[in-house]
């Protein structure tokens, strides 16, 4: 049995980027983490704005800039019987030192975090350390129970306990019925694949809908990372075709991929994802805090999961820090947490399930289609004629509601 003050359960961002913060601080901090590795393909690779401005002030910026990764500064949409690309956001136009979504593979961005928090004396990080268990006493979470890849069973007691392991959480399994999930009926699932991308294809983020399909294409230079959203529970009808018919669909769709290059080779290579939106009521009992898509499970719309759970792991190192480094942990330190990052939550929640009543369930339905210039949106008419408004979805992705300070001592 060994001891630890901040015990992280999930070396993802939110995990990663607490325990590095903390450490910096002065907070001895284990983050467990039940694979071997970080490698783990169609996870979230989009780093926004704030994120980028973080690692900045972490002084990780140069080392951060030496990843493979790719700069997305525009989002385009063909419209039209031509396939004319309008551009719905230009984050060039964004007057910010770090205007772009930087397309990173995401365990490269885990290990450069990892490797920076092993120079901290107080940071650990185990991996092939899977959690099984909450250990309680008198009513406080006072730490974990873990089991290793070779069978070895332990106990970690921790001032603190914060679980950081995703919208699967064990922990907040265990503990759901004083966390209370509010769960949100979400219309799609998502289909994510990749195919080849030439050169004189278009760059950035593209998408397309029409003919009840919405698809959209992140470029990453010699390949897009793609996602085909699909009416929620259809992917099972969908896979009893043939591979071949998919890909006519995508022809069909983006029509400047007929050119004779091979789209997907096999269902094998296209991942599901089963789409989820909820939020504890909840994110803390004494002893334990979630955070990111333990505490809210984000719909893949706007691709903001990442950002959001980067932005909790700030704020609470800001708020945890100092107590924790005193011994003088209190509840309302905890409860701090929610307070600040909650309104954040429901607000992007919000305009999610906005997006999915008034643009993910009609397309679905067949009742938008973009390859008709008659049936655009008002909005994207007026584009052409009042550039100013590419900003605005920009600007809501870079900032979000609220962009969190890191803990002063934590910065370089």
């Amino acid at each position: 049995m060994k001891r630890t003050t901040c015990c992280v359960v999930g070396g993802g961002p939110a995990g990663m980027v607490l325990g590095l913060l903390l450490a910096r601080s002065g907070v001895p901090v284990t983050v467990l983490e039940k694979h071997a590795d970080f490698l783990r393909d169609f996870r979230g690779d989009t780093v926004h704005p704030t994120t980028l401005a973080l690692l900045d002030e972490l002084g990780l910026a140069e080392r951060f800039a030496e990843l493979p990764q790719r700069r997305v500064s525009t989002v385009m949409l063909p419209v039209g019987p031509d396939g004319e690309f309008y551009t719905l956001g230009d984050f060039e136009r964004l007057p910010i030192k770090y205007n772009y979504i930087a397309m990173v593979p995401q365990w490269d961005l885990l290990n450069l975090l990892a490797a920076e928090a092993a120079k901290e004396p107080n940071f650990e990080l185990r991996m092939s350390t899977e959690v099984t268990g909450l250990v309680r006493e008198r009513g406080r979470v006072t730490g974990v129970d873990y089991r290793t890849a070779d069978g070895e069973r332990g106990r970690l007691r921790a001032t603190i306990t914060v679980a950081c392991d995703g919208r699967d959480s064990l922990v907040r399994r265990e503990l759901a019925d004083q966390l209370r999930v509010r769960d949100f009926p979400t219309p799609m699932d998502v289909q994510w694949f990749r195919i080849p991308r030439r050169q004189e294809d278009p760059a950035g983020a593209v998408g397309n809908i029409g003919d009840g399909a919405f698809t959209v294409l992140l470029d990453r230079e010699d390949y897009f990372q793609a996602a085909s959203v699909i009416a929620k529970g259809s992917d099972a009808t969908e896979r009893a075709h043939d591979i071949g018919k998919f890909n006519e669909s995508l022809r069909g769709r983006l029509g400047w991929l007929d050119d004779g290059r091979e789209l997907v080779r096999s269902w094998e290579d296209v991942k599901l994802l089963h789409v989820s939106l909820d939020r504890l009521r909840r994110w803390h009992v004494p002893g334990l805090l979630c955070i990111g898509d333990a505490a809210h499970a984000m719909s893949p719309v706007g691709g903001i999961g990442i950002n959001l759970a980067v932005q909790d792991a700030v704020a609470a190192a800001r708020h945890l820090a100092k107590p924790l480094r005193r011994g003088e942990l209190r509840r309302r330190h905890v409860a701090a947490i929610q307070h600040a990052r909650l309104p954040t939550t429901a607000l992007l929640q919000g305009l999610q399930r906005t997006v999915h009543a008034n643009v993910v369930e009609p397309a679905l339905r067949g009742e938008i289609d973009f390859g008709r210039r008659a049936r655009l949106p008002r909005p994207l008419k007026l584009l052409p004629r009042l550039p100013w408004l590419r900003v605005v979805p920009p600007y809501i992705l870079a900032y979000g509601a609220r962009r969190e300070r890191p803990p002063r001592e934590a910065l370089r």
